[in-house]
């Protein structure tokens, strides 16, 4: 027995999928998150899995760890250390404001302090001519001073490194033997821009350097102890972190580039939406997950997934955020959540989110000493989640508990239990519903175009509320636990490594196949050298992209560029893709030279991956009939009673008349009036309106 273990942990909870390689059987398992120590539910979720630790040949593992570092401030003090004049790069950051009339308005405070940055004599040009090499004596004062400031971590950022990064790497060697001469214990974690970005723009470039410094001691010492504590339960397999471009990589690799895993979590589970979506022939899904802590969605077009250009955290309408130049799968989010908190503002208007009750607490029908309303317990209150069924049975729930949280609120509104519970889930859908437009009208996709494709604990309950608002035409919810999805997901991940590189040419150089060839295979010669430290040697292939533009335009659209050397064939087939997507984007072209700024190379290696099968049809005594009813509180109809089922007894072409319920461990799918649901081939459930039946 040979098995392929997936492991996400989530703001709530820890999934596991496996996968028996030699015979196909699938494994779930579901445990609590805990915070405070990450490496722990690890270990719990895989024991409930009840697999043998020695049969795991491959483990893989998405986390929140990076992500949660910068947000809450807990990374490590780092120290920068960069060219003379440019000491002041992250205080100044851009001079455009996203939100120009707020006359109270404060740049982002830099994760290093001035006081923390220090400048050095070199110089390389633009065109990657060094003309000032690294002043040592320089380097060595402001490495002394950084020591005597206890910095567990030093960014190293040059001017213009992207085109040539001999000073860097010269730095960087100049560091390790000071710190070996020194005989320091402790040394500083070292990070170069060479190593995380070699794209231009120094203020991005600088904040990538400095945010993967800072998180560095952090997933290192993760990374590190998990490794351990795996080995001493009995795992000998490869240990594998998910990427934010959708792949996965070595725990070593994670451990130096972690900013590569800033969007770990949820985007494993974009990578399970888009293989389910090819197996049943939806090329165009837009992917809702919603979890315990937020909801996320992304927008697959033609089967593609779509990759963030300018990657910010902490970007909103009114803060430009600190932005991060690495592959960024097209994930947004929103602080709703099961256990996001309903309040009431200073302006008596209801609030769901972005607070939130946390995985230790939890909702109040928890018994975990919660006494603020949350999401799940809205779900609870109204009647569609059975506080006897959460997790098929294993996590019950209080329901008076539930409501009388949402009492406290109903009061002071001056209405009832169930209207206020009916409001939380309102307010959660339309937020949801917003989440969407920002992701298709927003950038030019129209909604009734695609069939919404919805995972985790609270999207299969929102999610034809969400449809009917944007009239989406189908929602389907995965025969694979809604619950495990993003760990499912995991599996479906090959392993993936992109690198990039600024080569500002116009196309119509005369020398310009011979510069960009010799670019575009720099950097298949460094992605085959990554998977070679990896120990990965077959199965690989290689794309070759460009990011593009108009000449004088300021941003850029990526391209597919095609294989083999660049020739006047090959530059055409670049500037008709280009035109083509800036069509589609922009709903124009222009009659102008055309730049490339750009050259991308995404490595992959294929790995083995489950499959979905048909279901068999299997055959029933008599017709389909429900296990149960309760009364659920629906918004056009009051509290009605209403059938219950249990996924697990549905069958192929079975269908389902709303207004109804259907349970499964890891979530509950809601079916309002006027819409039906059908099991398909492959055991998803397909959720459509009635035909004839007013939206």
């Amino acid at each position: 027995m040979s098995v392929r273990v997936a492991i996400d942990i989530g703001g709530g909870f820890a999934d596991l999928a496996a996968i028996d390689l030699s015979t196909g059987q699938m494994y779930w398992s579901k445990t609590y998150t805990t915070p405070d120590d990450l490496k722990r539910c690890v270990k719990e979720v895989f024991k409930e899995s009840r697999l043998q630790p020695s049969t795991v040949e491959h483990l893989l593992h998405g986390q929140t760890l990076v992500i949660n570092s910068i947000l809450q401030r807990t990374g490590a003090k780092v120290g920068l250390i960069t060219t003379s004049g440019f000491r002041d790069v992250l205080s100044i950051q851009r001079a455009n404001r996203r939100d120009i009339f707020n006359l109270r308005y404060h740049k982002p405070k830099p994760f290093v302090p001035r006081s923390l940055c220090y400048e050095v004599s070199e110089r390389v040009s633009a065109t990657g001519e060094v003309l000032t090499p690294v002043d040592k004596t320089q380097l060595i004062h402001a490495l002394e001073d950084l020591l005597a400031k206890q910095v567990e971590a030093i960014a190293i950022c040059y001017i213009n490194s992207y085109a040539n990064p001999a000073n860097e790497y010269e730095t960087r060697a100049i560091i390790q033997e000071h710190l070996s001469s020194r005989k320091i214990e402790k040394r500083p974690h070292l990070t170069i821009s060479a190593d995380v970005c070699r794209e231009w723009r120094e203020y991005e470039r600088t904040s990538t350097t400095v945010l993967n410094a800072y998180v560095m001691p952090v997933i290192k010492r993760y990374v590190h102890e998990l490794s351990q504590e795996l080995r001493a339960e009995g795992i000998p397999g490869t240990l594998y972190m998910m990427l934010s471009n959708g792949g996965v990589a070595s725990f070593d690799y994670a451990a130096h580039r972690p900013i590569e895993t800033v969007e770990s979590g949820p985007v494993a589970g974009i990578v399970g939406a888009v293989q389910l979506a090819s197996w049943i022939g939806e090329p165009n899904v837009i992917a809702l997950d919603g979890g315990s802590t937020t909801t996320k969605a992304s927008l697959v077009h033609d089967g593609k997934i779509r990759y963030m250009g300018d990657y910010a955290i902490e970007r909103d309408d009114h803060n430009p955020g600190y932005p991060i130049k690495v592959p960024v799968v097209d994930v947004v989010e929103i602080g709703v959540g099961g256990n996001s908190l309903a309040w009431i503002d200073a302006n008596a208007d209801l609030k769901v989110g972005p607070r939130n009750a946390g995985a230790n607490i939890g909702p109040a029908a928890y018994g975990r000493g919660g006494t603020e309303p949350t999401l799940t317990d809205a779900f609870i209150a109204l009647g569609i989640i059975n506080p006897e069924y959460l997790l098929g049975g294993a996590l019950p729930v209080q329901r008076h508990l539930a409501e009388s949280a949402i009492a406290k609120l109903a009061e002071r509104l001056s209405i009832s239990v169930q209207q206020m519970a009916l409001g939380i889930m309102r307010i959660a859908m339309n937020n949801a519903a917003q989440l969407l437009r920002l992701i298709s009208i927003q950038r030019g996709f129209d909604p009734r175009d695609f069939c919404l494709l919805t995972y985790g604990g609270s999207g299969p309950m929102i999610a034809a509320l969400i449809a009917r608002e944007l009239e989406i035409p189908r929602v389907l919810i995965p025969a694979i636990p809604p619950g495990n999805f993003s760990a499912w997901g995991l599996l479906m991940s090959d392993l993936k490594h992109t690198t990039m590189r600024t080569m500002i040419s116009r196309l119509d150089r005369n020398d310009v196949n011979t510069i960009i060839d010799k670019g575009f295979r720099d950097l298949e010669q460094e992605i085959l050298s990554t998977f070679q430290s990896e120990n990965v040697t077959e199965s690989i292939t290689l794309a070759r992209m460009a990011d593009v533009r108009y000449y004088g335009q300021e941003h850029t659209i990526r391209v597919n560029v095609p294989e083999g050397p660049l020739t006047s064939v090959s530059l055409e087939a670049i500037q008709a893709a280009f035109n083509e997507e800036h069509r589609k984007e922009y709903g124009f072209t222009l009659d102008s030279a055309i730049e490339l700024v750009n050259v991308v190379v995404e490595g992959t290696a294929n790995v083995g991956k489950p499959t979905l099968q048909n279901v068999t049809p299997t055959s029933r005594i008599g017709s389909l009939t429900p296990s149960s009813t309760r009364k659920v509180f629906w918004q056009d109809s009051g509290e009605v009673e209403t059938p219950i089922y249990q996924r697990p007894h549905l069958i192929v072409g079975d269908t389902i008349t709303g207004p109804a319920v259907i349970e499964e461990s890891t979530t509950t799918v809601v079916i309002p009036p006027n819409f039906k649901s059908t099991v398909d081939s492959f055991g998803n459930l397909l959720i459509e309106l009635i035909e004839g039946t007013a939206q």
